[in-house]
């Protein structure tokens, strides 16, 4: 294999195997890279029984067994991300003349220096990819006070030594310069992972319902939700919350629920299959989603796609808000006051059926300008590298 035409991106998850914004992305990124005539190695842990699988569209290279990545709170846990880099360091050691780029995670920071280490003197492109970057504050919030700001000194060194950044947002890209990135990162204008086929928006359903879809953890705040339902069904008598998801947080979002007598209005349906998932939300009055950060905001270019809009709430770590056009694809409550999201919520109601036209409309612009495909070509045309011999386009694959 020439090394001109092969790329290595590294995660310690892939999609489906586990499930969230930054698998379908990385995912989606070996993808693309394949569409554009690349060779591709996904550099990643067991996350599956029996033999590798295999994928039509990149490699999959194990490099660590199973992890346990998170504790029983939700946090990443130190040992599995040490023992994931040391495997990414040697690996890309061996391979060190292989690859034309190498397109890393971030998070967890420990894979920077591994990758930074193994790849120096070999002349490899090295692209470390920011989901998101946190202040001192946050981490310690996180990981307690000694781990957090062992945490934030080590990103703040990680982030000195990177040769080339790449963000998904303004917020994450501001922090990195306040961490002391070097030269500006390369912010993408999206990560839609190509257009979504589901039916024309329509009406709500009836009763309506308020849909969360994602993890219970602290970070996620579910557990104001259902005081917010409370609060709004005072004006929507018959609004419902159906939650998906479970997690660490999922006793507190259940006593919650208690606390409010809201056991006959809200529904815990846990995992739920993708074409079910495309029918709550089809029919959703609104995606809720009140974590305190993200670090892009998948989750509100798939409601739109649906039509539904989404309700967000303001916070200095989500990045999410920077999608919302206010009053035309949802709405930002400034606090995750019941009181607050309960107005951001009837604010969507209000809108009816336009809202959610120009939900969708929102989305159907989004889709030819806020793409994975466009991320990529952007990383391709900031690096030193010669195309590959043969390139695919879309046009001409089958």
């Amino acid at each position: 294999m020439e090394r001109s035409s092969t790329v290595a991106v590294a995660y310690d998850c892939l999609f489906p195997f586990t499930t969230g914004g930054g698998e379908r992305q990385y995912r989606a990124t070996a993808e693309v890279l394949d569409d554009l005539g690349f060779e591709v190695d996904y550099l990643t842990s067991r996350q599956w029984d029996g033999e590798t699988p295999t994928v039509e569209s990149f490699r999959v290279l194990p490099i660590t067994p199973r992890l346990s990545l998170y504790d029983d709170r939700g946090v990443r846990r130190i040992p599995a991300a040490v023992r994931f880099a040391a495997s990414l360091f040697t690996s890309l050691v061996r391979r060190r003349r292989r690859y034309a780029a190498v397109i890393v995670s971030g998070l967890p920071i420990f894979n920077v220096f591994a990758a930074r280490l193994a790849l120096l003197g070999s002349g490899t492109a090295l692209v470390i990819d920011y989901l998101e970057v946190w202040h001192r504050r946050q981490w310690v919030e996180y990981a307690g006070p000694v781990t957090g700001t062992i945490a934030w000194a080590l990103q703040r060194a990680a982030v000195a030594i990177t040769p080339v950044a790449t963000c998904h947002s303004q917020l994450t890209a501001d922090r990195l310069r306040r961490e002391g990135l070097r030269r500006a990162p390369l912010v993408s204008p999206g990560l839609i992972d190509g257009a979504v086929k589901v039916a024309e928006p329509g009406p709500a359903a009836r009763p309506p319902y308020v849909l969360y879809a994602g993890r219970h953890i602290p970070d996620k705040r579910v557990d104001v939700l259902p005081a917010a339902i409370a609060a709004a069904r005072e004006h929507i008598p018959d609004l419902r919350l159906v939650i998906l998801g479970t997690g660490p947080s999922s006793e507190a979002v259940r006593a919650e629920v208690r606390r409010v007598g809201g056991e006959s209005w809200t529904d815990f349906p846990g995992f739920v299959s993708e074409a079910e998932l495309d029918r709550l939300m089809h029919g959703a009055l609104a995606l809720a989603n009140p974590s305190r950060r993200e670090g892009y905001g998948l989750v509100v270019v798939e409601a739109n796609a649906h039509g539904t809009p989404v309700v967000l709430v303001a916070d200095e770590g989500n990045a999410a808000t920077e999608l919302i056009e206010d009053g035309v694809n949802g709405v930002v409550s400034p606090t995750t006051r019941p009181a607050d999201l309960a107005r951001a919520i009837r604010d969507v109601a209000d809108g009816g059926d336009d809202l959610r036209r120009s939900s969708r409309a929102w989305y159907d612009t989004a889709v030819g300008t806020r793409t994975i495909r466009r991320t990529v070509e952007g990383i391709l045309s900031a690096l030193p590298l010669p195309s590959p011999a043969t390139v695919k386009t879309k046009e001409d694959s089958p």
